[in-house]
C-alpha cells in the first residue's frame, strides 16, 4: 500500500484521512479539490487537470484524495489501493455541517483564495451547497464505489472500505506496517 486513492462522499472524511495516510505513509498527499478548484471557484479546464494530475500520481508512492471521475482513470491506472470512505449518513451530514461552520465561522482559506459562504451553508441547490450535495450524494457513491470494487476492470486494486474510525484506526495502522514502522 503505497499507491492510494481516497474517496467518498463530501464530508465523510477524505483529506483528513488522507492526509494521516500520506504521513504514515512517508508519501506525498494530494488533494484533487485543491488542483481543480482555482480562483473563485473557477474549474480549471479538463486537460490541464489532467496533466497536473499525471504528474503528481507520476511518483512511487503518494494518497490522492477526490472523487473526479475526469483523472480517475489515472489515478486508478497507478494506484495499489482504493479507500472508499463510506460512514453512515448521520456522522457524514454531522461532519460535513461543523465543518462548513467552522470554515464560515473562521473563514478558512480552502484552495487558492477560495472561502466558503454563509449563503451556501443555507443554500437548497447542491451545486452551491456541500451540505445538501453531501445528503443527496449519500447513496450514490455507496452504491458507485461498491459496484466499482466488484467490476473486473479494477481487479489489480485493493479495496478498503471504511464504515467507522475503528476501521480508519486500523487502517492507519496498517500504513504504519506497510512503511516499516
Amino acid at each position: 500500500m503505497m499507491r492510494v486513492s481516497v474517496v467518498g462522499n463530501s464530508g465523510s472524511g477524505k483529506t483528513t484521512l488522507g492526509r494521516a495516510l500520506a504521513a504514515r505513509l512517508g508519501v506525498p498527499h494530494v488533494e484533487l479539490d485543491g488542483i481543480y478548484h482555482q480562483a473563485d471557484w473557477q474549474p480549471l479546464p479538463t486537460e490541464e487537470f489532467r496533466a497536473l494530475v499525471d504528474a503528481a500520481t507520476a511518483a512511487g508512492g503518494w494518497v490522492v484524495d477526490g472523487n473526479y471521475s475526469a483523472v480517475r482513470d489515472l489515478v486508478w491506472a497507478r494506484a495499489d489501493t482504493v479507500v472508499v470512505l463510506d460512514p453512515p449518513r448521520r456522522t457524514v451530514m454531522r461532519q460535513v455541517i461543523l465543518r462548513t461552520l467552522r470554515r464560515v465561522a473562521l473563514r478558512v482559506e480552502l484552495w487558492n483564495g477560495n472561502r466558503e459562504q454563509w449563503r451556501n451553508l443555507f443554500a437548497r441547490d447542491p451545486q452551491e451547497s456541500v451540505v445538501v450535495w453531501a445528503w443527496r450524494r449519500h447513496s450514490v457513491y455507496r452504491e458507485r464505489y461498491l459496484a466499482m470494487a466488484a467490476d473486473p476492470m479494477w481487479r489489480h486494486l485493493t479495496f478498503v472500505r471504511i464504515r467507522s474510525r475503528a476501521d480508519a484506526r486500523r487502517l492507519l495502522d496498517a500504513g504504519n506496517a506497510a512503511a516499516g514502522l
